[in-house]
């Protein structure tokens, strides 16, 4: 079931036209990564769904309900996390959580406190004294302790350590679970790839591509590394092979994947005691589209 519907989304500032025919979609049990570079569009693109911004054109609805219209009513069935995140200072962090809880209307109570411990949070410290990872912590515990049909996450592990990332990590598995549809926007590449089901690339301002990785494996080059006894130069001449490197019996090199097959037959003639081939990941499909 779709939850997020996004069509043709436009907005403009003055004459600058910031997003440009926008579409993607939602749905429940489902994690959509949204990635793209500092200034292209995430974040206004998330803004305009809460209903922050006004849309120029286009169309956004959120359980069937258009987001500037209803923004209302759409506000008690989500719960969003921004990168940056800003606290009442002299409100401690055990308070501004039940303050948040108590706001939407949903919260669990048992459940904050568990989090609070796995996130290992001093609830009694005063939102001043709080180092940047402490301050997301209080907006991700805030959030993932109410029941939410959609999460929406704008960089939600700015400021956290590796420990707590692979926390917030396990959490959001949690949620996908229990059928929650999740909008994820991350500069951090490798969470993208282990969580999200579907990926939005958006490039100054338009979706350039989305779909699973999977589905993105025409933009993608695996990786080959194979040992020889044999001279295996003559395999940096094949079509598709790239970044042909020897160092003694090793050899490194990509490959497009529609020519694997003819770099398998040619290594099929070698003395090979060695051969691996690497998956492309997301970060070698974001660089390489915008190489492109």
């Amino acid at each position: 079931m779709s939850i997020v519907e996004v069509n043709n989304l436009k907005k403009k500032f003055r004459k600058f036209e910031v997003l440009e025919d926008i579409t993607f979609s939602v749905n429940a049990g489902e994690i959509s990564g949204f990635i793209g570079p500092n200034g292209a569009g995430k974040s206004t693109t998330i803004r305009t769904l809460l209903g922050m911004i006004k849309a120029s054109d286009g169309k956004a609805k959120i359980f069937g309900k258009d987001v500037w219209k209803d923004r209302r009513e759409i506000h008690k069935r989500i719960s969003y996390v921004p990168g940056d995140v800003a606290l009442w200072h002299n409100l401690s962090g055990g308070e501004i959580i039940d303050i948040f809880m108590k706001l939407h209307g949903s919260g669990n109570k048992e459940k904050r406190n568990t989090l609070i411990n796995r996130f290992e949070l001093d609830p009694k410290k005063k939102a001043k004294s709080y180092s940047t990872g402490n301050k997301q912590k209080v907006a991700l515990i805030s959030a993932l302790s109410v029941d939410s049909d959609l999460y929406i996450f704008d960089e939600p592990s700015s400021g956290l350590d590796p420990l707590m990332e692979t926390i917030f990590q396990e959490e959001v598995e949690k949620l996908k679970k229990e059928g929650k549809a999740i909008l994820l926007s991350s500069h951090i590449l490798s969470e993208v790839e282990r969580l999200a089901d579907k990926i939005i690339i958006i490039r100054k301002g338009k979706i350039v591509e989305s779909g699973s990785l999977d589905d993105m494996h025409h933009l993608t080059r695996s990786i080959v590394t194979l040992e020889s006894n044999n001279d295996v130069s003559e395999l940096s001449s094949l079509d598709g092979v790239h970044d042909f490197k020897q160092e003694n019996k090793s050899t490194t090199f990509s490959v497009d994947n529609e020519h694997m097959n003819k770099i398998l037959y040619e290594t099929s003639k070698l003395d090979v005691k060695k051969f691996e081939v690497a998956p492309p990941k997301l970060e070698d499909v974001f660089i390489r589209y915008y190489e492109r």
